[in-house]
């Protein structure tokens, strides 16, 4: 099984450590735009080869890792729906972060307004949920907490959020830091061999 992304990537970190939890044996490729753009039709990570099989989208590939090893692919529907919209506040900040580099900004573009009303709005509900109270699985974390936690600990490594201005969402990035498998996969983390 071979792991394409880049180790800043919050996608690709989930499916790391999903990987790491299922105890799956995996090789990482370090990718860049150029990689992504040629080897996925979408053009972007993660990306997953296997055998005859090839995977181009996050959720697609940990449906995969979570059901070869055996497992669930969420919680419930809840889980699911948490990481739908943190899929969807994950996607916006990326476009704010990206295209603020080339100059269009929330103060001059319209588009970039709803991109920001919409994280803004999303990480408001997130912060009054509470997280990593409720879930019984083979591992600390569902998978929507997991992406929770990967966005919000991307966003913070980017200066997307403050995220001490999001007391209950701090508290539980603080949780999903004392998971080994989380804190070890940090952005700025880049593994010394290869996995």
């Amino acid at each position: 099984m071979e792991l394409f992304g880049s180790y800043t990537s919050p996608y690709v970190r989930h499916i790391r450590i999903a990987l790491a939890e299922t105890k799956t044996e995996f090789s990482f490729t370090e990718t860049d735009h150029d990689m992504s753009a040629k080897l996925n039709p979408a053009k972007k990570v993660p990306f997953l080869h296997h055998k005859e099989l090839r995977f181009h989208d996050s959720s697609s590939i940990l449906k995969y890792v979570r059901e070869k090893a055996g497992e669930r692919y969420f919680a419930d529907v809840k889980d699911y729906d948490q990481y739908c919209l943190v899929n969807t506040a994950l996607d916006a900040s990326i476009n704010l972060f990206l295209l603020e580099q080339q100059g269009v900004t929330p103060d001059n573009n319209a588009y970039m307004q709803r991109q920001q009303s919409r994280v803004d709005d999303i990480l408001a509900l997130m912060e009054s949920k509470e997280h990593a109270v409720a879930y019984e699985g083979p591992h600390p974390f569902s998978d929507g907490e997991l992406r929770l936690g990967c966005y919000l600990s991307w966003a913070a490594f980017r200066n997307r959020l403050v995220l001490s201005e999001y007391p209950q969402l701090q508290e539980f990035v603080d949780k999903l830091n004392d998971y080994p498998l989380f804190a070890d996969t940090h952005p700025e983390i880049k593994p010394t061999v290869i996995e």
